[in-house]
């Protein structure tokens, strides 16, 4: 129930911080606490109102939008494993973002190697087929 109200609530969070009204309002009011400092003389609790509100803020901020992101990155996660699973891909992949690091490396390293290989090997069909296709062209002319 918690959970649920909270995930209601990081989502309503998240997509309002991101609008232009929302930035403009922060702006106005950093301008309007920079336009009273000369009635405040400057002092050590005016720099303290902001320091601490945006220290807060930021704190908070951090949580909610950390909220959001896992639940997308979670979402988008289980959809490609869904597709992955559902086509001719390699199944030995859904799950792979629990590994370690060096693990992930090491996958990283085995796919891009494998696709150097097979680009390799397209670009030699590719120079065949362009002889193959030269030859024949003298062949018939």
């Amino acid at each position: 129930m918690i959970s649920k109200y909270f995930t209601s609530f990081s989502n309503w969070v998240a997509q309002v911080s991101g609008r232009p009204t929302t930035f403009a309002l922060s702006l106005s009011i950093i301008l309007l606490w920079a336009l009273s400092g000369p009635l405040f003389g400057f002092s050590d609790t005016w720099q303290l109102v902001v320091n601490t509100g945006t220290t807060i803020v930021t704190f908070l901020m951090v949580f909610l939008i950390q909220n959001t992101q896992n639940r997308d990155g979670a979402a988008i996660q289980a959809k490609l494993d869904e597709l992955i699973r559902a086509s001719a891909a390699q199944n030995v992949f859904i799950g792979i973002e629990h590994l370690t690091q060096e693990e992930l490396d090491e996958i990283r390293a085995k796919c891009e190697a494998k696709a150097k290989a097979e680009s390799a090997a397209n670009q030699a069909e590719v120079q065949a087929n362009r002889k193959a296709a030269r030859a024949a062209e003298r062949a018939t002319s």
